[in-house]
């Protein structure tokens, strides 16, 4: 079973910066696709950032230049850093991961078999 957890959100000021971290279990990499989405109260889940299965990075226009998507394949880890936050950064984050390879635009959230529960992160300015 496979099964997503985030974890290193938090609250910090704006400017600030947070990483926060995907570890997959019972998961095996084969060039899926790895991504990012957030949803603030009221709104609804956008995609921040994703990795395709030619580890291409696509970001959101709002994100580029301050959060970097990685991945480490031989942890099974996602991990997106986020620098500069703002205030309106604040939501649940969650990540996702496709069950088989995926390549090319991957922000869709429909293109995703695999979601974590979700970290709060709260910018205050």
């Amino acid at each position: 079973q496979v099964q997503l957890v985030e974890s290193g959100g938090g609250s910090v000021q704006a400017g600030g910066s947070l990483r926060l971290s995907c570890a997959a279990s019972g998961y095996t990499y084969n060039n899926n696709a790895m991504a990012w989405f957030r949803q603030a109260p009221g709104k609804e889940r956008e995609g921040v950032a994703c990795i395709d299965g030619r580890l291409i990075s696509i970001y959101a226009d709002s994100v580029k230049g301050r959060f970097t998507i990685s991945q480490d394949n031989t942890k099974n880890t996602l991990y997106l850093q986020m620098n500069s936050l703002k205030p309106e950064d604040t939501a649940m984050y969650y990540c996702a991961a496709t069950r088989g390879r995926t390549d090319g635009w991957c922000m869709p959230a429909s293109a995703y078999d695999y979601w974590g529960q979700g970290t709060q992160v709260t910018v205050s300015s």
